[in-house]
């Protein structure tokens, strides 16, 4: 999906974004105010060559012999990322997965906010209190168009999963961290990013045979 006016960049250079940002906030937490491209390529876990050109897709940064300036560099990669203001998240399917993210504190720290919940029973009593409403599903649409909402979490089960996400592309959605086992097929110009568990644990289990 190409931003208006910027140059495409790949996903996984999205990713390395994420990852730099958070050795960054590291670097400020210790009151580091410079990173030379190699320092922070080794923090980050890869090679300085890939750092650079992952960089350069939004200018030139650095001072030959001083390094990055980790406030400035910070600023940037936030505002490429999209999270230098708090944007607005729902979480559709309050399940246990779904209550737990929920009360998952971080997430405002990265830049973003659940200000929702969505379920098929809103009034069913949960174990753990949250601080976010959880409203009905014929609540969603009005509420996602209401608030300019343009990610959600989905947390539904697989039957339900391709059903709800349609609705929430229709209400305006562009993007969805899908928790739910099922592949969703959807427009080329809606972003979705799987989590499945059980195939991150495959994938160590193959790692971890003798």
């Amino acid at each position: 999906m190409k931003k208006s006016g910027r140059p495409v960049i790949p996903r996984k250079t999205i990713y390395r974004l994420s990852i730099y940002l958070r050795c960054l906030a590291r670097l400020r937490e210790n009151s580091i105010g410079t990173v030379s491209s190699e320092a922070l390529a080794k923090a980050a876990g890869v090679k300085p060559t890939q750092l650079r050109k992952d960089l350069a897709y939004f200018g030139t940064f650095g001072t030959r012999g001083l390094g990055y300036d980790v406030n400035e560099l910070s600023l940037k990669i936030s505002d490429e990322l999209g999270t230098s203001s708090l944007q607005p998240v729902i979480l559709v399917g309050v399940g246990n997965l779904g209550l737990a993210l929920l009360s998952y504190r971080g997430f405002e720290k990265e830049g973003f906010e659940i200000i929702a919940a969505f379920d098929a029973e809103p009034r069913r009593k949960r174990d753990k209190e949250i601080k976010q409403p959880i409203l009905g599903m014929d609540e969603m649409t009005s509420f996602i168009r209401e608030h300019g909402v343009k990610m959600a979490i989905l947390s539904v089960p697989a039957a339900a999963a391709q059903v709800v996400a349609n609705r929430l592309i229709e209400s305006g959605v562009m993007g969805i961290l899908n928790f739910s086992p099922i592949v969703l097929a959807v427009p080329e110009d809606v972003m979705v990013n799987n989590v499945n568990l059980a195939i991150e644990l495959e994938n160590l289990s193959y790692f971890i045979q003798s």
